[in-house]
C-alpha cells in the first residue's frame, strides 16, 4: 500500500493513516487526545505544516494561513495564544517579492492575534522540490483556568454552534484551481479565531468541545466529535450558514460543503442554556457575524451525525471519504 493526496485531505484515509500507522509508533497519553493541540501541564502546544496550492488566493495566502491556523488550534484547545514558531522550506528560485509579501503577511496576523514569532529555521531545497514554498509552524498558549475541553463532558441537549458560513476557503481555492469566476464577496475565510474564543469562554468556561473545520469540513469534525463523545449529532439543514454562491461551486465540481475545508470557522458543542447568549456574544465579531445554532446533541445516532433535511427526511452525515481537496491548507 502507499500514500495517496486522499490521505491528506481530512477524511476516513487520513484518520485511518493516523490510527493504524502513526498513532501506534508514538503511543502515549497527551497525544492520544487527539484533539488540535496537546495539553502539558498548564500550556498548550501544536504544530502543523502548509502545502497549500496556490500559495496566493483571494483572502489570503499561505503565511496568512500558516499563522492563522496555529493561533486557532490553540485556541480551541481552551487556551490564550502566545508564541509561535515558524519553519520556511523555499524552493530554489522562489521570487524574493514574493517571500517578502507572505512575510508581510504572517507580520500582519500575528498583529492581529497578539501573538509573537519567537523563533524559527530556512531551509532551502532544489528546484522543483518544493512547489515554491512550505511553511511549518508550532505554537504555544496558555490555558485558560477552569476551562477543560473535553468529549466526556458532551451530553444529550447540548446545542451546535457553527461560527458563520461554511465551504468558503475549499471554494476559494478550488475555483482559483479551475478557473472558476467568483463574485468579489467570496473569499477565503481565513482568519484568527483566538478573541471571539476567549470571548465564548468568558461566558461559559464549561463549554466541552471548540474545534476549527479545517480539512474534511464540518462532516469530518462532527463524525469525530460524535464518536469520541459516544452520543448523537443532529442538524437541521434550513439553519446551517452557506453562501449561494458555494452551493453552486459544490454542485458544478460534485462537492458536499459539510466536507468543505474552512479556515476561520469553529464548531462549538455547548451547554443548552447558555446558547443563546455564546451566540449573541460570536455575532459581535466580524469572524463571528454569520454564526448560527444548527443542530443538537442526541440519545440517538450513536456515533453518527444526523442531517434534517429541507424536505423532512433524516439522512446520515458520513465522515467523508475519497479525495476529497487535496493541498487545501
Amino acid at each position: 500500500m502507499k500514500i495517496t493526496l486522499a490521505h491528506g485531505a481530512g477524511g476516513k484515509f487520513s484518520a485511518d493513516l493516523i490510527h493504524e500507522i502513526i498513532l501506534p509508533a508514538f503511543d502515549n497519553e497527551i497525544l492520544n487526545e487527539l484533539h488540535d493541540g496537546a495539553k502539558i501541564g498548564r500550556l498548550a502546544m501544536t504544530t502543523d505544516s502548509y502545502v497549500v496550492r496556490p500559495i496566493f488566493f483571494r483572502g489570503g495566502d499561505i503565511g496568512k494561513l500558516a499563522v492563522c491556523g496555529t493561533v486557532n488550534d490553540l485556541s480551541v484547545t481552551g487556551a490564550v495564544p502566545k508564541f509561535l514558531s515558524v519553519g520556511l522550506i523555499i524552493e530554489e528560485g522562489f521570487d524574493f517579492d514574493d517571500l517578502k509579501k507572505i512575510l508581510r503577511s504572517m507580520r500582519a496576523a500575528v498583529d492581529e492575534s497578539g501573538v509573537k514569532i519567537v523563533t524559527g529555521d530556512t531551509k532551502v531545497v532544489g528546484k522543483n522540490q518544493a512547489d515554491g514554498i512550505f511553511i511549518n509552524t508550532a505554537g504555544i498558549g496558555e490555558l485558560i483556568d477552569g476551562v477543560e475541553i473535553s468529549p466526556k463532558k458532551i451530553c444529550a441537549g447540548m446545542k451546535i454552534l457553527v461560527s458563520g458560513t461554511l465551504g468558503d476557503h475549499a471554494a476559494t481555492i478550488l475555483a482559483e484551481r479551475h478557473g472558476l469566476e467568483l463574485p468579489p464577496n467570496v473569499k477565503s475565510d481565513c482568519a484568527p479565531l483566538n478573541k471571539m474564543i476567549f470571548e465564548m469562554l468568558s461566558i461559559e468556561p464549561k463549554i466541552p468541545m471548540l474545534r476549527d473545520a479545517t480539512r474534511g469540513g464540518v462532516a469530518a469534525v462532527l463524525n469525530e466529535i460524535s464518536a469520541a463523545a459516544q452520543v448523537g449529532i443532529l442538524l437541521d439543514e434550513n439553519k446551517i450558514p452557506i453562501r449561494s454562491e458555494i452551493r453552486g461551486v459544490c454542485d458544478i465540481l460534485g462537492f458536499d460543503a459539510l466536507e468543505l475545508a474552512n479556515e476561520g470557522k469553529i464548531i462549538a458543542v455547548v451547554p443548552k442554556n447558555s446558547a443563546e447568549k455564546i451566540l449573541a456574544a460570536m455575532k459581535k465579531f466580524d469572524c463571528g457575524k454569520n454564526s448560527a445554532i444548527i443542530g443538537e446533541v442526541t440519545e440517538k445516532f450513536i456515533g453518527k451525525v444526523g442531517l434534517k433535511t429541507k424536505i423532512g427526511g433524516i439522512r446520515i452525515v458520513d465522515m467523508p471519504v475519497g479525495n476529497l481537496v487535496p493541498r487545501i491548507c
